[in-house]
């Protein structure tokens, strides 16, 4: 079935009818825990521009390398257990990348122990977001970002909460948001639609109606800004005017200004 056309996304829920936007992506199909594609695309359609370097900390089996050389964009990828051709291998608490040379940050860490990624103790997957360890872990990986981002630049966390069955749930959306906001400025947090298979099983509904509990329906992406200066508030551009121009035609709205189209929201 052929893929519907991507365009940017313009509300705070994003959807769209599959994880990937293009065949070449299907490959990431196979690899539990890939990011969705047209989530990185929209963030770097709005918050990069052309040959900015796009750094992905977990990258596992490379999406966002794949995703930012489409737009343009240089790419640098990482993961502790690279699953894609061109991920090198670290640990996104020490990143091996000089201070400040990223101009853009995106990262989708695991969300506790719901899958198993390398098997080693010091991974993130295999920390249960019960304890203060992954917690720890995480504070940890937000101040290495906060260490490669150049100043006046933009970053998205990419998380999902955590429920087991006849446990609280561990709200680990909020948990991060409030490590993220220590050191950097919320621009959005956006609910993207969940494409998960198992969400399609009929079983899985029933069982969560008859003992009555919620499947996770979304994640939370958390678009940040590193200001050049604490105490900063303000938001700088880093798209062209001709980007922008093209993007508003994209969405098939016609010949609308930036005024009328973007002031408000």
């Amino acid at each position: 079935m052929a893929k519907p056309p991507l365009h940017p996304q313009t509300t705070t829920l994003w959807d769209y009818p599959s994880q990937h936007y293009s065949r070449k992506q299907e490959s990431h199909k196979e690899y539990r825990g890939a990011t969705p594609a047209y989530v990185v695309w929209n963030v770097l359609t709005r918050y990069t521009k052309k040959n900015d370097l796009v750094v992905d900390p977990m990258c596992g089996s490379g999406t966002t390398i794949e995703v930012a050389r489409d737009l343009g964009r240089r790419a640098l990828g990482y993961d502790i257990a690279p699953a894609g051709e061109y991920v090198f291998k670290a640990d996104a608490r020490t990143l091996p990348l000089e201070s400040g040379k990223a101009d853009f940050v995106f990262v989708d860490p695991p969300y506790s122990t719901h899958i198993r990624y390398s098997g080693r103790p010091e991974c993130l997957g295999e920390m249960s977001a019960d304890g203060d360890a992954y917690f720890g872990a995480m504070k940890d990986v937000i101040g290495e970002i906060d260490r490669v981002l150049a100043p006046e630049r933009y970053m998205a966390l990419y998380i999902c909460d955590s429920f087991k069955k006849g446990k609280p749930l561990i709200p680990i959306g909020f948990r991060v948001f409030g490590l993220l906001n220590e050191r950097f400025l919320p621009v959005e947090i956006v609910a993207v639609t969940r494409r998960n298979k198992t969400l399609l099983r009929r079983s899985w509904h029933l069982a969560a109606f008859e003992h009555n509990y919620y499947l996770r329906g979304f994640n939370y992406l958390f678009i940040m800004y590193k200001p050049a200066k604490k105490g900063s508030t303000g938001f700088k551009e880093r798209r062209t005017e001709d980007e922008v121009v093209e993007q508003i035609r994209a969405l098939g709205v016609g010949a609308v200004s930036r005024e009328r189209a973007g002031e408000e929201r």
